[in-house]
């Protein structure tokens, strides 16, 4: 449990004195969900061959703003029904974070690399698309925090720098990482989420 935490008189699931998780706890969960969008940064930066100070910014802002958006709609819908599932949140919130963390691991080792199409992939369409390929598992996420009565507006700013950044890294390193190094973060991200839903699971029970 975190330091000065306490448990929401409705469920018991520890949450900080002013309805927070620890900051730790949510910079692990912001790593868990901007793989994808390193991965996918570091496929687009080895397919363009040499990137502009303009491309990087166009798909760092898109992925990092839609991955800070996904976690406000699925908190928004998990207020919803929160409160019908008060007696059980620490097993959804678990649930939902083993899915999205093992769908990242399994979706890394039997994918070679993310698909990337030869026109210019910051541009238009293609760049709205790999948006929300690389943020839907963010809308898992925002549910998670809502079940966990956690306010989302933090961890949703702090999910999309950390995306934004992470594709800015992704980009300009891609030619030198390669697709396999995208892969193995890929896989970390997973499991970092695994295993915070355990860790949520176990201070529930607990």
């Amino acid at each position: 449990m975190v330091a000065g935490a306490r448990r929401d008189s409705r469920t018991s699931v520890p949450v900080g004195n002013d309805g927070t998780l620890s900051v730790l706890t949510l910079i692990l969960i912001a790593i868990g969900l901007a793989v994808d969008a390193f991965a996918v940064s570091i496929a687009v930066s080895s397919a363009l061959g040499s990137v502009s100070p303009r491309q990087v910014f166009r798909l760092a802002f898109h992925l990092g703003l839609f991955q800070a958006l996904m976690p406000v709609l699925g908190w928004l819908a998990g207020r919803r029904v929160g409160e019908l599932i008060a007696e059980w949140d620490h097993w959804v919130a678990f649930g939902l974070l083993a899915f999205v963390g093992g769908k990242a691991v399994y979706e890394a080792l039997s994918r070679q690399t993310w698909p990337v199409p030869r026109s210019d992939p910051t541009r238009g369409l293609t760049l709205v698309l790999l948006s929300l390929a690389t943020s839907i598992d963010a809308l898992a996420v925002g549910m998670s925090l809502a079940f966990l009565r956690v306010e989302i507006w933090y961890p949703s700013a702090l999910i999309g720098c950390v995306a934004a950044a992470l594709t800015v890294v992704g980009m300009l390193l891609g030619s030198r990482l390669g697709s396999r190094f995208g892969r193995h973060a890929e896989v970390f991200g997973g499991v970092i989420l695994i295993g915070l839903g355990l860790k949520i699971l176990i201070e529930g029970l607990v």
